[in-house]
């Protein structure tokens, strides 16, 4: 009984800890507590757009290798849509383009046919860059304003500290401390917010760019192929159905001595 008493009198004896990061939420009131909801909400946000978009751009990517190696091995356009997932980007495409050539073919104008199909193929590829871009103005927002958000509960936090000095006419550090603490608590909660978002938007649109590139690719191919009648397809195309290779050449007969 004596050491406990001993321990609960110490424990009565230590000095609490009044500047953790709860105890700065509670000195902070409702504008800290508005300012750590406001950065909790832009960071789920953030990694909900990164992973959505991340699992999104990885499933385009996929599909392009079914584009590669069966599309293309089909005799029509038809037909070659049918072994591409439905939804995806690149048979919205094809489908958009045998939709076009049906329309360009009540066209008398040969050059009025050709510019719809290529416009309504563009049209098409605009449509897909623009749902891929979906929520990384969000992410760009985040970047640029979460640090401001966080600067502002700074800002609160060293103007309740000079009301803490001047109320108690020193600047002791019991009075400081609190305020301080709880005003670079805000500044680093806001770069820690800023940083990822501004990492994950550069990575997305990096990506973005990728497949807008592939996009054009087969957006230009598919416009060959109905402009030529189904007679130009890609190189790698005829590589993948398996064309036959070239003959070799006979060896040179031995020269007489």
């Amino acid at each position: 009984m004596l050491i406990v008493d001993i321990l609960a009198a110490a424990g009565e004896a230590a000095p609490q800890n009044k500047f953790g990061f709860a105890e700065a939420l509670e000195q902070g009131g409702f504008i800290a507590y508005a300012t750590v909801v406001i950065l909790g909400i832009m960071s789920f946000g953030s990694f909900y757009i990164l992973f959505t978009k991340w699992f999104e751009q990885s499933k385009i990517m996929r599909q392009y290798g079914a584009v590669r190696t069966s599309f293309w091995k089909a005799p029509t356009l038809k037909e070659g849509a049918t072994k591409l997932e439905k939804n995806s980007a690149w048979r919205q495409i094809v489908d958009d383009g045998v939709k076009a050539e049906e329309e360009a073919s009540k066209l008398k104008d040969p050059t009025e046919s050709h510019d719809w199909l290529h416009g309504s193929l563009a049209r098409s590829e605009s449509s897909i860059n623009a749902r891929l871009a979906g929520g990384l103005p969000f992410l760009a927002t985040v970047g640029a304003t979460a640090p401001f958000i966080g600067l502002f509960g700074t800002v609160v936090g060293i103007y309740r500290a000079l009301i803490a000095i001047g109320l108690a006419g020193s600047a002791s550090i019991d009075k400081v401390a609190g305020p301080v603490g709880e005003a670079l608590i805000m500044t680093a909660l806001g770069l820690l917010v800023a940083v990822p978002a501004v990492l994950a938007y550069n990575y997305l649109q990096a990506r973005n760019k990728r497949i807008a590139e592939m996009l054009t690719g087969f957006s230009t191919d598919v416009l060959a192929n109905i402009a030529s009648g189904g007679a130009v397809k890609p190189a790698v195309a005829t590589t993948a159905a398996g064309a036959k290779p070239a003959p070799a050449k006979p060896a040179a007969a031995p020269t007489k001595s």
